[in-house]
């Protein structure tokens, strides 16, 4: 019976859930280990990034204000914009090669429907006039 259980997974041996993957996990011997020193120079370096970052979304946070600010004075209000936007789209829809080409198509069938029906029309009406 020892042979099955040595191939048998171990329940005691499967992490549990919430169990730290770093426990879980080996180290591979392809990453070279850090000096204490390089560790510093990191770590310095990562607080510096850290701070840019911080610093950076303070930036942003105060340009977006007086973006807002600048649009309040102007009168340009949130729907302003959207009605603009739509416009803007609109005009870029209505210009593209693709909507030029399908509008044409449509037309060209919508003709072709007229003369279609109005031949039919006239046909029925013949027939009509052939029964009276």
């Amino acid at each position: 019976m020892e042979e099955a259980d040595q191939g048998a997974v171990r329940p005691d041996s499967i992490p549990e859930i919430g169990e730290d993957a770093v426990t879980s996990v080996t180290v591979s011997p392809s990453i070279p280990t850090l000096t204490e020193e390089e560790q510093e120079e990191l770590r310095e370096e990562l607080l510096r990034v850290e701070d840019e970052i911080l610093t950076l979304s303070q930036v942003l946070a105060t340009k977006e204000n007086q973006l807002a600010d600048i649009k309040r004075k102007l009168g340009i209000t949130p729907l302003n914009e959207l009605k603009q936007n739509l416009s803007k789209s609109w005009q870029e829809v209505t210009t593209s090669t693709a909507y030029k080409k399908t509008s044409e198509g449509l037309s060209v069938a919508g003709q072709k429907a007229t003369a279609a029906f109005n031949n039919m029309g006239s046909a029925i009406s013949r027939k009509f006039e052939d029964v009276r």
